[in-house]
Order: C-alpha cells, then structure tokens, then sequence
C-alpha cells in the first residue's frame, strides 16, 4: 500500500453502545472509547481502497507497527493530530495531520476518506445489522471493506466476486458450529 508520491489516510475510532445506554458495571468516568472496541483504518487516495483491523485500547504503539508493515516508506500519510501519529516523520514518510478542533481540511491534508468510510461502517451497523457482537467485530469490518472497496461495480460483480473467492474451498456443519476446530489455510486441499 502506498508508495513514493502516494497518499494514505489513517484515522481510528470506536464502536459499541453508547455509555447512557451501558449497565451502570460497565460504564466508567472515562468519555471517547471506554468500553468500546478500537479500530484503525487505512485509506490509499489513489485507489480509493481501505484496509480496517480492530486494535486493543492501548494501540498507539500498535497502530505505529500496523503502519510500517503495511505501508511503503516515501508516502506521505494524512491522520488527526493524535499523539500515536508524531513520529512517522523520523520512520520514512511524509507525514502531515489536521487539528480535528480548530480545522478539518487544510489544502490536500484531510481525513475525509476514511472518515467517510467510518461512518458507512456505523450507519450498517446501526441500521442493517442494529448491534453486532463484539466476538464477530471483525467478520463485520471484513464485510464492510469488503463491500466500500468494490462500491464501483454492480451488485452482481460483487456477488461473483465473492463467489469466486469460496470456490473450492468447504466448510462443514461442525466446523461451522464450532463443534470441530476448521482446518488452517495451509492444510485446506487446493
């Protein structure tokens, strides 16, 4: 992802319920993310393709790694002024940010993209989904990038897009359920 001249988005956020409607056990004094799930994101400008994985609540160090493997030194990478972000200028790229309180776009710097992204995200599952468990969290981002990277086409090229990417591969009942540990990639016939 990315590359000398390239341009990515990175922002974070939160999702679960809100803490007015949380058991007075699992509400806290603290605001933003307390008792929600974290997760980050990744927006080429380029290909208009993002990339979302869940991080744990403590993920500044985490989303510094998540950044050097994923995208190639000499892009410039546009994020909010979150403290996690700062030292991506001495790790190879060009790093600028917009401060989300006094400004939200300042020439080419913005987070729109992935912003954008984020809000899809919360609309489906608010809106299709109503709530999702927080074990499957990731199965849910899957199938949200899933679908914002292949908005281009039509229904049907989605479609066979997933189709072709299942076939020859089987999943049992027990598997399924849970009943029977699925095998691993590497052992799955080809």
């Amino acid at each position: 992802m990315g590359g000398e001249g390239e341009t990515i988005e990175v922002d974070e956020t939160y999702i679960g319920g809100k803490a007015r409607n949380m058991h007075k056990s699992r509400r806290t004094g603290r605001t933003g993310g307390a008792g929600k799930q974290a997760l980050f994101g990744l927006l080429e400008r380029n290909t208009a393709k993002v990339r979302v994985q869940m991080i744990p609540e403590s993920w500044g160090d985490d989303v510094r790694e998540i950044i050097k493997e994923t995208v190639k030194p000499g892009s410039s990478i546009y994020s909010d002024e979150h403290g996690a972000y700062r030292q991506l200028d001495s790790e190879g790229f060009q790093h600028a940010f917009v401060r989300h309180a006094e400004f939200y776009v300042d020439g080419l710097v913005h987070t729109n993209g992935i912003e954008n992204f984020w809000t899809l995200l919360k609309r489906c599952i608010r809106g299709t989904h109503v709530s999702i468990e927080p074990f499957h969290t990731f199965r849910y981002l899957d199938e949200e990038a899933f679908r914002f990277n292949e908005r281009f086409g039509n229904d049907q090229d989605r479609f066979m897009l997933a189709l072709s990417g299942i076939s020859g591969k089987r999943v049992t009942y027990k598997e399924l359920t849970g009943k029977v540990e699925a095998p691993s990639v590497e052992d799955a016939p080809v």
